[in-house]
Parts: structure tokens; sequence; C-alpha cells
């Protein structure tokens, strides 16, 4: 597939989400910026990575520098389709069923059949070693060293590929865990010790936390080693966090990158909000496969407590919210004859119907069918569409649900707008916020087609569309600054806490960010943020605040603004209850080169004849209107225009409907608003 070219200042580094259906890549030299999109390879992605890296370098002579951030999905499909490696978990002896006992909470509360699935490191690979340490980090019991030699012999015995190693209280002391690993450390196998990937209480989640690392760890490191030897420079790895890490940290502790796509998203609208002058943002991103969303106001939204195909992963993540809902989810009818839409995807092979391989009716399909896609402008044009392909099934489906063809379509498209306005709600009403008081930000490849009528669902007052949609995860991911988290359980109370305290505290992971950061090449220029997990003594939940500018000389003013922050989470405060501090946190962030976003361009009113494609019949509620058909590309800043209109780009379409006007900021933004 060709790329597309527009003009842009910044050093040479490349950009690489890996979707279900399309791997994009964003190329930016000081000569300009290349786009490129290619088919997913699911069997490997890497193919499709390398692929579409020697596409968009193709004739430009890669420069020995370049450098690439790459989001990848190796981590979050090892886990959704249980294909990791099989994984010993070695603990203190005694608390071998932690991971299989969790929280004993029901994910369905009234399904008499709920069945929870298998821990990843299942009962035969799980083994037990003496010694013991208390709440305090004493060594109550020691270890036995014959002990340890039995145990790896066990472990290597078992098959296992990977090692989990997660002790009681080894975040206060990790040397018990460091002599596991030393009796391992002959096995030849990768470890994962707790202490190094979360030094924080609550033994289920730091055990999970520290499984999912050790089960995906071969897979990942294997992936990013053959992109290391193909890649003609530096590689980053997106995180979850919103930032990237050098390939040799994913390849350590790759359970921080399971959110790596939708992080990049996330950080690119981020950027791509503020330079429109939008703050209070939903994203939404739409692709193949699933939707993203989430909710900024004026940040990045991180959380903690978040997990992946039912297993909790305590790191901290962007808080992005999943739903099964994308261009190629697959739309059927259930056993009662209802229609469905979701969340099974056709993907990139065989894909929708209308590319030809025989896939089933999906998302695309209908909008393709109710002319709301242009078959010959697909991916500018370099991937034609067949509406042929669709016809057929459409109607079979119709005929089955005994509707009408367009119906049907029409139908599907409900449905599936209908799953992401739950999304939008999940992380807005749900929570105290309003969506009029918002911008619906959409991107993705299919966002642009379903963002007015999701906009008109929930009332919102406008939607941005930056340019290049499709393409915004991978421009999000040159971004990024490079960010570290840190933790450590400290469990004091308010009153014993003040400066010196917490410096001294602080120290040691402090100390740890600036070595990492000075191994992944950033030792000058790094901001450090301090913060502190807070709670009333009793409660269950923590509430994290900023540690800046606050006093701890006056404990009153840190104590005032974590109950401030409990007053906007729970709807009230207790003044007169005692506080307590339970994780400190650290995160320590450097700022690579980012792409220049250059000065905005002048108005103009005129739009160019060349901008109008065509005029074309698209159905919106049952009704057939003659619509525009705009090329983006071609519209110019200050250009405005009523809908209905359908607007094609190499990487997206969008689509405008009657009661809605469109017009193109100064940065290229296209902002819809209704009448």
């Amino acid at each position: 597939m060709e790329t597309r070219r527009a003009s842009l200042i910044a050093g040479p580094i490349v950009g690489v989400d890996t979707g279900g259906t399309f791997t994009d890549l964003v190329y930016v030299t000081s000569r300009g910026r290349c786009v490129h999109k290619i088919l997913s390879t699911p069997d490997d992605p890497s193919r499709a990575v390398l692929d579409g890296l020697r596409g968009i370098l193709d004739g430009e002579g890669p420069d020995a520098g370049v450098r690439m951030v790459h989001g990848s999905t190796v981590a979050t499909n090892a886990i959704l389709e249980r294909k990791g490696a099989p994984t010993a978990l070695v603990t203190t002896a005694g608390f071998e069923d932690v991971l299989e006992i969790g929280r004993q909470d029901r994910t369905g509360l009234y399904d008499l059949e709920c069945r929870r699935q298998p821990p990843l490191a299942p009962a035969s690979m799980r083994f037990g070693v003496s010694g013991r340490m208390d709440c305090r980090g004493h060594e109550l019991e020691p270890m036995d060293i014959g002990d340890l030699d039995s145990v790896a012999r066990a472990v290597a015995e078992s098959g296992a590929e990977s090692v989990a190693v997660c002790l009681l209280f080894s975040f206060l002391d990790p040397s018990h865990e460091r002599a596991v690993a030393e009796a391992l450390s002959g096995l030849d196998l990768p470890v994962s010790l707790s202490h190094e990937i979360l030094a924080e209480f609550r033994e289920y989640e730091r055990t999970s936390t520290t499984v999912v690392n050790a089960y995906v760890c071969p897979r990942m490191d294997s992936y990013l080693a053959r992109l290391q030897q193909s890649v003609p420079g530096p590689l980053r790895v997106m995180q979850s966090n919103g930032g990237s890490i050098s390939a040799a940290t994913a390849r350590a502790e790759p359970v921080r990158t399971i959110l790596s796509g939708p992080a990049g998203g996330a950080v690119g609208a981020l950027e791509a909000g503020r330079l429109a002058g939008f703050e209070r943002l939903m994203a939404f991103d739409m692709g193949g496969t699933s939707t993203d969303v989430c909710l900024m106001d004026g940040r990045l939204p991180l959380t903690t407590e978040s997990g992946i195909g039912g297993l909790p992963v305590r790191l901290p993540m962007i808080d992005i919210h999943t739903v099964g809902a994308g261009g190629g989810s697959i739309a059927s009818l259930d056993a009662g004859g209802a229609l469905s839409v979701g969340p099974e995807s056709a993907g990139a092979d065989p894909g929708p119907a209308c590319y030809g391989r025989g896939g089933p009716v999906t998302v695309t399909d209908a909008n393709l069918f109710l002319g709301r896609l242009a078959a010959d402008h697909f991916l500018g044009g370099t991937m034609r569409l067949d509406p042929t392909r669709v016809a057929g099934p459409m109607a079979d489906l119709a005929r089955r649900a005994g509707m009408t063809p367009r119906a049907m379509a029409e139908g599907i498209l409900a449905v599936a707008d209908a799953g992401m306005e739950r999304a939008l709600r999940v992380i807005s009403v749900e929570r105290g916020f309003d969506p009029r008081e918002f911008t619906l930000l959409s991107f993705g490849g299919a966002g642009g087609m379903h963002a007015a009528s999701l906009a008109r669902l929930l009332s919102m007052p406008r939607v941005l569309v930056p340019a290049d949609p499709g393409l915004l995860s991978a421009m999000g991911m040159l971004q990024a600054d490079v960010v570290k988290d840190y933790s450590l359980t400290v469990m004091r109370p308010l009153d014993d806490l003040d400066d010196a305290t917490l410096d001294r505290a602080f120290a040691p992971l402090e100390k740890q960010a600036a070595q990492d950061l000075a191994e992944e090449g950033f030792a000058d220029n790094v901001t450090l943020e301090r913060s502190l997990d807070m709670r009333y003594q009793g409660q269950s939940f923590e509430i994290a605040v900023p540690l800046g500018p606050l006093d701890l000389d006056d404990p009153s003013v840190f104590k005032a603004a974590f109950e401030a922050g409990h007053e906007r989470r729970y709807g009230h405060a207790n003044p007169g209850k005692p506080v307590e501090a339970v994780n400190l946190r650290l995160r320590a962030r450097a700022m690579p080169e980012r792409p220049d976003p250059g000065p905005e361009a002048e108005p103009v009113e005129a739009m160019p004849e060349a901008a109008r494609l065509d005029v074309r019949p698209v159905v919106f509620d049952g009704v057939e209107h003659a619509t525009a058909l705009l090329d983006r590309s071609r519209l110019l800043p200050g250009n405005s225009f009523h809908g209905p209109a359908v607007v094609t780009e190499y990487s997206s379409t969008i689509v405008i409907p009657p009661g809605c006007t469109a017009r193109v900021d100064g940065r290229g933004n296209l902002i819809l608003e209704f009448d």
C-alpha cells in the first residue's frame, strides 16, 4: 500500500501500533511525515511490522539513527488466548494456593454455573519453600538451602519455561527472593521476582501480577529479539502507563505493556485535544477489533486497579475501558433470534465480507451497504472493497431476522453504537461526569463513521477528529515521555511523616530511578514525581495524592488534600478520622525529542473544487440522501460544510450526518457540531 506524506519537522523516528486488523506506522524526519497502514499478521505480528517498516522506508534511505517506538499486542494476546509459557510459581510454604483462592468474588453473581478460569500456574507447578518474613520485614524463619535445591529440581522436572517467585512480605526484605533466584539460576529460565515487579502489599494481587509477567515473558522476549535484529536503530516499547521503555526492559517486564497500543492512543488524543484548545475530552478509539474509551480531564487518568482476562494486574495504567466493538465485529442472530454484534471479530483474515475472502457480515459491511463507506477510496484507494460480496450475506441475515436488508444494516450499526454508548457512559456518567461538558475526540480507523451518532446519543456538544485519525495511536507513541514507575508499601500513620522522613523513604526509589533512566540513555533532565496512596484507617482502598508543593511540616495541609480527593471520589469525607499512608509512589519521567506540530495555518473560506469528489446516495434513518463525498487531504483550514457528507482520507472515513456542521481548524482537525 502506498504511503501519504505531510510536512512536519522532527527527528528520524517511527511509531508502530499493532492492531487486530491493521498495523499502523508513522515515520517522521526533518523532510516530513509518512503514514502507512498494512494488514496485521496475527500468526506472527512482527511480520507485518517489518513489512510495513520496509514499505515506509523504501526509497528514503533508512537513517542509521532512526528510532522506533512500538505498541505491541503480543503480551495482551498471550494472556487473552492463554498461549503464554508453562509457568511455575515458587512461594512461601503454605501459600501455594493464594493464586487460586484469589478474592473469592464471582464475576457472574447470579450465574449458577459460573466458573473461574484456571490460574496461569496450575497446582502441579506451584512450589512452597521454607523461610518466612513478618509484616515488618523481620525474619521469622530462615531459609533451608537444601529445601531450595529440591524446589529447583522440582521446577526443572515440571516442564516450566518461566518462573515467578513471590514470597510473603518480600517487598520489605527481598533477601529470601534473591536466594530463590540464585538457586534457580542454573536452570537457564527467565525468573520474575515480585519485589522487582510490584513491591506492594496485597499478596494475591502481587502474586497475580508477577505470574502474569512470567507467563508472557518468553513470548515477548523472542518477539522483541526478532524485531531488534531487524530494526535499523534503537527500539522502545510503549507501556500501559503512557510512557515508553527500552526493549530490554520490556523483554524482562512485559506485564507493563499489556495496554501498550491503547495507551499510545490516549497520549496522542490528549496532545491533539490540547493543541486544538480542548482539555476536557472523552477519547473514542474504534479500530477493527475493539473500541477503547478514556475520559481525560486535562490529564491522563491513571489507575492501579486494573487487570486483563479476569487476572488482576496492580501496576499503574491509563484508565481505559475496552469493549468488543470494532469495524470487524461480526453481526449474528442469537438463540432467541435477536441481533447481536461482537465481541467476536473477523480480524484481518478473513476480515469483513467486503474484503472478498469469505468473511462474515460485520459493522464495516453495514457501513458499506448503506453508502457510508466509499469502496473505491478505502485506504486512499490502495485497497478496494467489494460491495457485491456484502449484498448476499446481508440479505440472508435479514431474511432470517424477518427484516429488509437496509433495516438489517441500520440495525447492525444501532446495536454497535449502543454497546459503545454504554462504554462511554461507564467512564463518564457512572463516575459522576457530565458528557455534555466534554468533547468527543474520535480516532481509530472506524471511529469517524460512528462518532457523530454517539455524540448525539450522549448530548455532547462537538466531535473532534484529528488529522490521520486511524494512525493517532502510532503518533501518540512518538509523543510519549520515557516513564518509569516505582512503588513501596510503608503503612504508616500520616502524623508520623514529615519532609525528612519522606526523603529517607523515597531515597532508594529515587536512586533506582536515576540508575534505570541512565541505563535507558536519559541521565539528564529527569523529573521525579512523588505521590502517596492514602486511606482512612480501616479502609480497604486507597487514593493516590501527589506530594507536589504540599508542606508536610504541617500534616493538616496534606490531610486536607487527601480528604478533598476522598470527597470527589466517594461524595463524603471524615475529617476527624485518622489517616494512614499505605504506599509510596514515584514516577520518573524523561522527555525525548518529539515531533514538532508546527504553527497553525491561516484560515481559507473557499473550499477547493478538487475536494469535492462525488455526490452519492447514503442512507440515514431509513431515508436515502444525496451526500457529498469529500477528499479530506484537499480541505483547507477555515473550510466548513453541512451534512450529510462523507469525508474520505487515507486512514479513516468520517460520516457527517444531516443536521451536523463540520469545519477545519488551523491544525487540520475536523470539528463537528450539531444544529
